[in-house]
């Protein structure tokens, strides 16, 4: 898609950049710092930003800034720990934001165009397809059941706004896989779209049932999901899980995938005691959990 530069200019002008500093005490700068930098696109009501949550988790701090180079505190008025959106409010970001677009009306083929961040004022801009609306998992406890696939790599931060070729925001890059011809994963900015009033209303996602979560990194191989890793004070640390184990079940239910691991926690609620039983060391042993609030964890 070779887009216009009269296009170009109201996507760029409607992206911004982010600046989170984030408390040294709380528990995902393990994984992620005290200091992020992201994109993020201001949405059609000119205040509210979209973003990814990663982003936002401990922020003391956010700063948006505009392709002019002036800058604005931003506040944190929702966060979707399902989908891993999340929504800013800063005054005066721009005079113009750009409409969302739900994920049904698209198919594979469509034409995309991705602006990101790359510091503070400086843009970049790649063009693409979309390749594909299939479901996605990550090795934290995180999966789409429909993600976005595109052919182009995000050409800066996480948060840049994935487009079609009217300009219309199609979702928000979220992980680059390195993947030829399926670069990049977008998360669809139906999840705003669907629960736009709930999560403005009460910051989060109300109408789910709250999951359980165990702080856990895995991977699938041979029909078996084997820990990759741990997160320092969550779930699975505390109850003696280890990187290396491999789980059998879960309350004698067989775990043959990552996904499978994700939806058998996700039957039960934080504060539910869940019993693993694992091979390590040439042996089984079986290890009780208590579950935990991936919200509340991260507060």
């Amino acid at each position: 898609m070779n887009a216009s530069l009269h296009l170009l200019h109201r996507l760029t002008t409607a992206t911004v950049g982010i600046d989170a500093k984030i408390r040294e005490s709380h528990p995902s700068t393990v994984v992620l710092g005290t200091e992020r930098q992201g994109t993020g696109v201001v949405l059609e009501s000119a205040n509210l930003v979209l973003t990814v949550n990663y982003l936002t988790l401990g922020a003391q701090s956010l700063t948006v800034t505009t392709t002019r180079g002036a800058s604005f505190q931003a506040a944190v008025v929702a966060q979707d720990f399902v989908s891993g959106l999340a929504l800013l409010e800063s005054n005066a970001v721009a005079k113009v934001g750009l409409s969302p677009r739900h994920s049904r009306e698209l198919n594979p083929g469509n034409d995309v165009v991705v602006v990101a961040s790359t510091g503070k004022s400086e843009r970049r801009t790649a063009d693409g397809l979309l390749a594909s609306l299939g479901g996605f998992e990550a090795n934290w406890e995180y999966s789409l059941e429909r993600a976005l696939a595109i052919t182009t790599q995000s050409p800066g931060f996480g948060g840049a706004p994935i487009c079609d070729a009217a300009g219309k925001v199609l979702g928000v890059t979220f992980l680059d896989t390195g993947e030829v011809g399926r670069f990049t994963i977008g998360i669809p900015v139906d999840h705003y779209l669907d629960h736009r009033d709930e999560l403005l209303e009460h910051g989060r996602r109300v109408s789910r049932p709250a999951r359980a979560w165990i702080g856990c990194f895995c991977y699938t191989v041979r029909e078996h999901v084997v820990i990759a890793g741990v997160l320092p004070g969550g779930p699975a640390e505390r109850g003696g899980l280890k990187a290396g184990d491999v789980v059998i079940d879960i309350d004698a239910q067989r775990i043959s995938g990552r996904g499978e691991l994700y939806r058998t926690l996700w039957d039960r609620r934080p504060g539910a005691q869940v019993e693993l039983r694992v091979y390590r060391d040439k042996g089984i042993h079986a290890i009780t959990l208590t579950t935990a609030s991936a919200e509340e964890f991260f507060a």
